[in-house]
């Protein structure tokens, strides 16, 4: 540790931190734009310049390292007129537009303009004009004159994203921010950018000039879509979702998220939304009141009950649905004497419970990993966030290896990452790619291989890279998960874990996909699973918040299949499954209902709604609990959404990742079913802005 001292008071940092890092331990502010505590160094501002003693000049905080017994002050007149010297510098060129900027009112530079800036300009010339970008429908970069050139975003797509699009080009006044070759940017966390811009030169296209940052209320969630998990801060203004910005949580998404929790919202206010009950009659829709609709669901239940069995009614559940959905719907339908529940409607393998899947580590431990083999994942359009931390372990050392087909890694920059050793082959040929791996890995340690393999050079690459290094894990993805043969997949990532001390787990489709394993939300004593009722059979079937055409395995077979059924309600903030739905519900999306998601690692976490329900929309726990109510169901007279929560939860978290499953290696039909990156669910299928990216426009499969 080196001691130095800050305006008269005594730090202690690491040694070759440097004086901004200092600062920032002390609690004291230096002003500056181009620093951000996960970019690298650049020092182009100057903002930060301190005065530190026996040094010539004023130095900059941000690449200064401390040395013992530094002598550094922040605010004297000699710090003080050098940073506003620099301010006025960064304002020769300034358009000073900020009555017409959508950054007015959330900007460093306007801020920081306040303290340092003077109150009349020297410059006298033309400022100069930067000629707006088109770069894509999620950044605005039409005000470029804006611009000072901290290359937060060039750093930001080079060291997080993995993919540099941004880049500066000439120098001087005639330097830019720009793509080249026209290109736009692409990227699945490129929203960062406008987060981290300290000025007005990148916005958000979506939300522009539809709102001023302080007429905006501004309320915590957690994100709907993949399994991260990431914290939200939703902005509203009159009962409307205006934008959506990261809420920091360095054990989650640290300060980022991704592109699909950021723009999904769009979809929140469409046309598509469906805002009050419907039934079908005489093959037309007709909008009804509330009672009505549960009255006329209640009855075709207990006529269906009585004249088919409860065996022939079943529930098909998103894994976006909360936990307190999910628990409802499960009680629902067993307290009419069925267990046809299930929520794994892309699986093509159905096994026995044997306790939650989850990550098998947490969500942090993924930026210090060493070795790393993912299996049937594209991984960064699937699990954008977790493909971030593993992509700072790889820069910093870590070795990537990857079991997928060659679609996911179609190019060599496919992960943004480098990838050590992959074996690209078709699904089919997982199960013999682990062995393989296994193989090696047992003729390393002189013990029996768990199956029969060929110890190939690629193989042998990989055991060696898993056989070394301290922090590890072996990653099943969502094409993993849903694979025909996912329990063998399983049983060799279990064995490989074992042998070389690594943690194993499913990175995990869906906001909560674990939270619908916790509350029993798939066949506990032998009903159906999703494969069979998709396949037809059932009399009357409850969709909550799914769209099986787009949401499952059996795609466009699941509407013919379903179409056959004597009653089908979908419960749904859209106007879904009309094809073959006799009742629609309209029930309210995770912004307009208090609920709760675990993610991948097994962190629960709750949520209020951040906006009244629109129109005649009800939360869906409300609605289930009001049915069951109808349909005499025992024990299901919640007051709030916690006491339901308390109630779901009140067994504790079983997460396991073991098997007992027999190894196949059998090679199986047919690749997973995996939904690309703006496809994942029914919000996401909504938002204009997402469905107009390059991700949305040509499928990525794993």
């Amino acid at each position: 540790m080196v001691e130095i001292e800050l305006d008269g008071q005594k730090v202690e940092v690491a040694e070759g931190s440097m004086l901004m890092h200092a600062a920032e331990k002390a609690g004291t502010y230096i002003p500056h734009f181009c620093y951000h505590k996960k970019l690298s160094i650049a020092a182009n501002c100057r903002m930060c310049l301190v005065e530190v003693e026996k040094a010539p000049k004023p130095m900059p905080a941000c690449a200064t390292p401390v040395t013992q017994g530094m002598i550094v002050r922040t605010k004297s007149d000699k710090a003080i007129a050098a940073q506003k010297s620099v301010m006025e510098f960064l304002l020769i060129n300034h358009p000073l537009d900020c009555p017409i900027c959508d950054q007015g009112g959330e900007c460093q530079l306007q801020d920081l303009a306040v303290g340092y800036g003077g109150s009349k300009s020297r410059f006298e010339e033309e400022k100069r004009v930067v000629f707006h970008k088109e770069v894509g429908p999620l950044i605005s970069m039409e005000e470029m004159s804006r611009c000072i050139h901290c290359t937060r975003c060039v750093r930001f797509g080079q060291e997080v994203a993995g993919d540099m699009e941004l880049g500066m080009s000439n120098r001087g006044e005639h330097a830019e921010i720009e793509t080249f070759l026209g290109q736009t940017i692409d990227s699945e966390l490129s929203g960062n950018m406008i987060d981290i811009c300290p000025v007005g030169a990148l916005t958000s296209k979506p939300f522009r000039y539809n709102a001023r940052t302080w007429e905006l209320s501004r309320r915590k969630s957690i994100a709907a879509h993949d399994s991260s998990g990431a914290n939200l801060i939703v902005q509203v203004k009159n009962n409307q979702v205006m934008r959506v910005v990261p809420l920091e949580n360095e054990d989650v998404n640290e300060c980022w998220i991704a592109d699909r929790d950021r723009f999904s919202y769009e979809a929140l206010n469409g046309a598509e939304r469906l805002t009050q009950p419907m039934l079908k009659q005489g093959g037309e829709w007709k909008t009804v009141d509330w009672q009505t609709a549960l009255e006329y669901v209640a009855n075709g239940l207990k006529n269906i009950q009585r004249d088919h069995g409860a065996n022939s009614i079943g529930a098909l559940v998103s894994p976006q649905s909360t936990v307190e959905e999910l628990y409802l719907a499960g009680a629902l339908v067993r307290g009419l004497g069925s267990d046809n529940i299930d929520h794994r409607l892309r699986n093509a393998e159905f096994g026995a419970a044997e306790g939650v899947r989850t990550l098998g580590t947490s969500i942090a431990s993924l930026s210090t990993l060493q070795r790393v083999l993912v299996v049937g994942s594209n991984l960064r359009k699937d699990h954008p966030l977790f493909a971030l931390r593993v992509r700072h372990a790889v820069r910093h050392g870590a070795q990537l290896n990857v079991i997928t087909s060659p679609a996911a890694l179609r190019h060599a920059d496919a992960w943004a990452m480098p990838v050590a050793q992959a074996v690209l082959a078709d699904a089919s040929a997982w199960a013999q790619g682990l062995a393989d791996v296994a193989a090696a890995i047992a003729a390393e340690k002189g013990v029996a291989a768990p199956a029969t393999g060929n110890a190939t050079a690629q193989a042998q690459a990989i055991a060696k890279s898993l056989l070394g290094g301290e922090r590890k894990a072996v990653l099943l993805g969502n094409a993993a998960a849903h694979h025909a043969n996912a329990s063998s997949l399983l049983a060799l990532a279990n064995w490989i874990g074992e042998q070389t001390g690594a943690t194993v787990g499913y990175l995990t489709e869906s906001a909560n996909t674990v939270g619908a394993q916790w509350v029993g939300a798939q066949p506990q004593t032998g009903g159906k699973n999703a494969g069979q009722m998709l396949a037809g059979g059932l009399k009357a079937a409850i969709l909550l918040n799914t769209e099986p055409e787009f949401d499952s395995a059996a795609g466009t077979a699941a509407a013919q299949a379903l179409g056959q059924a004597e009653m089908v309600v979908t419960l749904s903030p859209f106007k879904a499954n009309m094809a073959f739905s006799d009742v629609l519900l309209p029930i309210a999306p995770f912004t307009e209902t208090s609920g709760s998601f675990v993610n991948a690692e097994g962190r629960l976490q709750s949520f209020h709604a951040v906006v009244k329900p629109l129109a005649e929309t009800r939360p869906a726990w409300k609605v289930l609990r009001v049915l069951a109510n109808l349909l005499d169901v025992p024990g299901v007279s919640f007051e709030t959404s916690q006491d339901v929560l308390a109630r779901a939860t009140a067994k504790p978290l079983a997460a396991s990742n073991a098997t007992r499953a027999a190894i196949n290696l059998a090679a199986d039909a047919g690749a997973p079913c995996v939904a690309p990156i703006y496809q994942l669910d029914g919000i996401v299928r909504r938002a204009p802005s997402l469905q107009l990216t390059a991700d949305a426009r040509q499928e990525v499969t794993p």
